[in-house]
C-alpha cells in the first residue's frame, strides 16, 4: 500500500485543479473500498471535486474504477440486456410498468433501483408495498428471475459497486451530492455493473426533480451518455419535465395501483407517453426494433394483448410478491381550489414533502413507511377551474393537520390568464458518433 501522504497529494492536485491519472484514481477508489482509506480524507477529496470539478476523462477513471470495485453480472440468457434509469421525480412510476413491458419485446431487464430518500419517492419502497416482495435479492436469484421472467426490479447487493456504496453514504452527509462527476460515477457504476448492452437515462428537470433548471439537467445528461458510452454501453439520455407530478397518484400503494391500470390499458396519459417513448428509445438503442415506430407499436401490443400485465404478475411473483393483498389508500381528504383560473405552476417538491409529512417517505434512511399514504392529484397544469374544485385527494391513516393542508395548497399557483401548455419530453441526448 502507498503511504497515506499521497492521499494528500491527489487531493491538492484536485484542489490545485490538476487532472488525476486513471492509476491515482484507481488507488483512490480501491483504498477506500477496502478501507485503508479514511471517510475524513475521501470527503476532503470529494469536496475538492465538488469546487474543482473533473474532465470527463477523469469521470470515466471514477466510474469504471467504482464499477470494478465489486461483481459484474455475466449472463446466460442470450437477448440484448437493457435498463433504465431515472434520475427522480414525484409520481414517477415508470419503471414499474416499463420493466415486464420490455421483457414482451425480446430483451432481458436486470433493474437495480433505490429507495425514496427525500421528495422524489423510491422505486423499492413502491414495490415493497406489495406483500412479500423481496428488493434483497442475491445475484444468482436476481440471474435465476431474469432467466425465467425476462426482468427483475431489485436492490443492489453488496457485491455489486461496493465504493459508491461507501462514497454516496460519505457525500450523503458531507453536501457533496451536488456534482455532476460524482453523480455520473455513482448512478453508472451500478448500472453498468448489471453487464448492459443498452442505457436509457431518464434525466428530469424542474420542481420536483433533483436538477432544478433544464441547463443543469442537460448537462448531466450530457456527461452520462458520454461516460457510459466511452465505457462500451449503448447510451441515450432524455430529458423531461417535472414541474408537475406525474401521473395522478403520488406515493407508494397508490403509485403500484396505477402502475397496474397502465398496464391494463388505462392509466394517465402523461404516464403512458413517457412510458413508450423510453421504453421505444430503449429497444431501438438494443438494436431490438429498427425504429422508434417499430418499437412503439411493439410496447403497445404487449400493453393492448394484457401480456405486460402477465409479465408483472410473473415478476412479482417470482419475488414473492401478492398484489392482491396491496393496501388501499388511507381515507380520502379533498383539497379544493379557493379561485377561479387555470393552474399556472405547481410545485412538486413540496407535494412530495407533504408526502413525507403524512408518513409516506423518508427522512432519514432508517424511517418506517405507510405505504398507505399519499395523494392523489386532481388539477394539472393548464386544467381550467372553479372555485371549490379539487386540487388535491390526500390519503392518510392518520389525521392531516393544517401545516400539510397548507403545503398542499400553496403548492398551486391559479391566474386567470391560460398557461403555455406543458411539454412533458424535451430533448433526446445521444453518444457522440
Amino acid at each position: 500500500m502507498l503511504p497515506i501522504v499521497n492521499v494528500a497529494q491527489l487531493i491538492a492536485k484536485k484542489r490545485d485543479r490538476e487532472t488525476l491519472s486513471q492509476a491515482e484514481i484507481e488507488f483512490l477508489i480501491r483504498g477506500y473500498a477496502e478501507g485503508s482509506i479514511p471517510d475524513y480524507q475521501m470527503s476532503a477529496w470529494a469536496m475538492a471535486v465538488v469546487l474543482r470539478g473533473m474532465s470527463e476523462e477523469e469521470t470515466m477513471h471514477l466510474t469504471e474504477a467504482m464499477l470494478h470495485s465489486g461483481v459484474v453480472l455475466d449472463w446466460s440468457v442470450g437477448l440484448p440486456k437493457v435498463d433504465k434509469h431515472s434520475t427522480g421525480g414525484v409520481g414517477d412510476k415508470i419503471s414499474i410498468i416499463l420493466a415486464p413491458l420490455l421483457a414482451c419485446c425480446d430483451v432481458a431487464v436486470p433493474m437495480i433501483s433505490g429507495r425514496g430518500l427525500g421528495p422524489t419517492g423510491g422505486t423499492l419502497d413502491k414495490l415493497e408495498s406489495i406483500p412479500g416482495f423481496r428488493t434483497d435479492l442475491s445475484i444468482d436469484k436476481i440471474k435465476r428471475v431474469v432467466d425465467t421472467v425476462g426482468c427483475v426490479i431489485t436492490g443492489a447487493s453488496a457485491e455489486i459497486a461496493p465504493a459508491d456504496k461507501r462514497l454516496y453514504s460519505l457525500r450523503d452527509v458531507t453536501a457533496t451530492v451536488e456534482s455532476i462527476p460524482l453523480i455520473t460515477a455513482s448512478i453508472l457504476s451500478k448500472k453498468l455493473a448489471e453487464g448492459l448492452d443498452a442505457l436509457v437515462l431518464d434525466v428530469k428537470f424542474g420542481s420536483g426533480a433533483f436538477m432544478q433548471t433544464y441547463e443543469q439537467a442537460k448537462q448531466l445528461a450530457q456527461s452520462l451518455v458520454n461516460v457510459s458510452s466511452r465505457l462500451g454501453t449503448k447510451t441515450t439520455a432524455i430529458l423531461t419535465n417535472m414541474n408537475q407530478p406525474l401521473g395522478v397518484m403520488c406515493g407508494n400503494a397508490n403509485e403500484i395501483l396505477e402502475s397496474i391500470e397502465v398496464l391494463q390499458g388505462g392509466g394517465p396519459v402523461d404516464v403512458r407517453a413517457l412510458t413508450l417513448a423510453i421504453g421505444s428509445q430503449l429497444l431501438v438503442c438494443a438494436g431490438a426494433c429498427a425504429s422508434r415506430e417499430q418499437a412503439q407499436a411493439k410496447l403497445q401490443t404487449a400493453l393492448d394483448s394484457g401480456r405486460g400485465l402477465q409479465k408483472f404478475d410473473q415478476m412479482v411473483a417470482a419475488q414473492g410478491g401478492d398484489r392482491q393483498r396491496i393496501s388501499l389508500p388511507g381515507r380520502g381528504h379533498i383539497i379544493e381550489t379557493t379561485q377561479a383560473g387555470f393552474v399556472s405552476e405547481i410545485d412538486a417538491r413540496q407535494l412530495g414533502l407533504a408526502i413525507i409529512e403524512l408518513g409516506g417517505g423518508r427522512r432519514r434512511i432508517e424511517d418506517k413507511i405507510d405505504y398507505s399514504a399519499g395523494i392523489a392529484v386532481r388539477a394539472k397544469h393548464g386544467q381550467r377551474l372553479e372555485k371549490g374544485d379539487s386540487l388535491v385527494e390526500i390519503y392518510s391513516e392518520r389525521s392531516v393537520d393544517d401545516a400539510v393542508k397548507s403545503m398542499i395548497s400553496k403548492s398551486f399557483k391559479i391566474d386567470r390568464n391560460e398557461p403555455i401548455p406543458f411539454q412533458l419530453i424535451g430533448e433526446c441526448i445521444t453518444s457522440p458518433s
